[in-house]
């Protein structure tokens, strides 16, 4: 083939994938934005339910946390279910029930019913963001995957950036209105755009490229031959494996749910409590508070992409990785500091809250290098479900140390700690082999 034809081709796959890009991710992005809102806007409804509620920081924690104990036990077995219906009829109908239980939150009186109904959204929600990571295997190769990663959960933080000023005016403004409390607004109003989300869904997302009527017969073509060519690849190198089981037998799928937890326990160490730490450094006002937390979600929605697509450019990942997940612990510990000013604090956790952020773009780059097929669809469930039980341990943590010290200090370096875990345990999984 001639320069000129290489060239030529060479646009023509950059085109297709900025085709498929521009239809798929903006709304993926949109769906993850509402996933983790009604996941995390307990964090701001605290301010006020916990003392409507009576509850204790230990069991605010466990409530926050118990989400994830739901999310475990049924995340494997939604992906599968999600590999054989299809997206389409699995995400969306999974929206539209997660944005209904989301808004039952408005009806808790007490600690056993924020528990049960904490329990239930983990259970409702527990298929949306592996299958999501999983879909992006169904079009993007490796060469593509760590950018539309970042760029999927850049959500995460710009839905802090959002969700936040939101969250504070529903809480300033709508306080006896309809005689219900401001925080029983908050998760009714934040429910519905999910729900609505779910229905859109049904009829908007394409399972597999062989099913695109928005792609010509080339684009198809182009896509698919390149995932072909990917597997071919991956078997030539050893890497493939295609059995539901090859999963939990890989060593590395293990360590890597080690790493997961880790960033995982930062990540909602952050997202359960910073509304609180910025009301006992910063201000009382839950409409300032609502605006403050848009500077450390927005720093970290920014960088996440500026470190995804320096992975995706370089082709590396592994320091990519590990030098974000320091910084992160680094802050985490700087932010311990006793006596530190609310600003300097802020500060602080911005830069941690980057550092997570980021490290959570790369990594998922790093199970689908190693696994496909049936494997691929139960190790990315399966790290994401191990992970996400620091999403429990975490935030109870954090509640169980600030009844016992009163102080966030002690939370603050276990936090700091998790992430310098993470960050040597990918040294070891990542290591060079002869």
């Amino acid at each position: 083939m001639s320069s000129p034809s290489i060239a030529a081709a060479a646009d023509f796959e950059t085109a297709v994938y900025r085709k498929v890009t521009r239809r798929l991710m903006p709304f993926l992005f949109l769906c993850y934005i509402l996933a983790y809102v009604d996941r995390v806007n307990v964090g701001f409804a605290k301010l006020q339910m916990q003392q409507d509620l009576g509850m204790s920081d230990s069991v605010y924690g466990m409530g926050a946390g118990i989400f994830f104990i739901g999310y475990f036990f049924f995340e494997v077995p939604s992906n599968m279910i999600m590999q054989r219906v299809g997206a389409r009829f699995w995400i969306g109908p999974i929206m539209i029930v997660w944005g209904i239980v989301s808004s039952c939150t408005m009806l808790v009186h007490n600690a056993t019913g924020f528990y049960a109904v904490r329990f239930l959204l983990g259970i409702v929600e527990s298929g949306f963001f592996p299958g999501v990571i999983l879909y992006l295997t169904f079009w993007y190769t490796g060469k593509h995957r760590a950018r539309m990663v970042a760029v999927f959960m850049s959500a995460i933080p710009l839905s802090g950036v959002l969700a936040g000023p939101v969250s504070g005016w529903i809480l300033d403004r709508m306080r006896g209105a309809g005689h219900l409390a401001a925080w029983q607004w908050l998760f009714l109003l934040e429910g519905i755009p999910s729900f609505l989300a779910g229905i859109v869904t049904l009829y908007f997302l394409t399972d597999s490229p062989v099913e695109a009527s928005w792609l010509e017969e080339p684009e198809k073509r182009v896509v698919l031959d390149r995932l072909r060519e990917e597997e071919e690849r991956k078997k030539q190198a050893g890497k493939s494996n295609h059995h539901f089981g090859d999963a939990f037998r890989n060593l590395n799928v293990w360590l890597l749910c080690l790493v997961y937890f880790g960033l995982t326990g930062c990540n909602y160490g952050i997202g359960f409590w910073l509304p609180q730490v910025i009301k006992e450094t910063i201000t009382k006002d839950p409409l300032v508070i609502g605006w403050i937390t848009v500077i450390p979600w927005g720093t970290a929605a920014i960088a996440m992409l500026l470190v995804g697509r320096h992975s995706d450019a370089t082709g590396e990942r592994r320091w990519h990785f590990v030098l974000v997940s320091i910084l992160g612990a680094v802050a985490f510990a700087a932010s311990a500091i006793p006596g530190i000013p609310g600003l300097a604090g802020l500060a602080a956790l911005t830069v941690a809250t980057t550092g997570i952020l980021c490290a959570f773009g790369v990594f998922w780059a790093l199970p689908t290098s190693i696994l496909s097929g049936a494997a691929a669809a139960a190790g990315i469930a399966w790290i994401n479900s191990v992970g996400n039980l620091a999403g429990y341990v975490s935030p109870y943590l954090v509640g169980t140390i600030r009844d016992r010290t009163h102080s966030m200090t002690l939370a603050l370096l276990a936090l700091s700690g998790a992430a310098l875990m993470s960050a040597l345990v990918s040294l070891y999984v990542t290591r060079r082999r002869a």
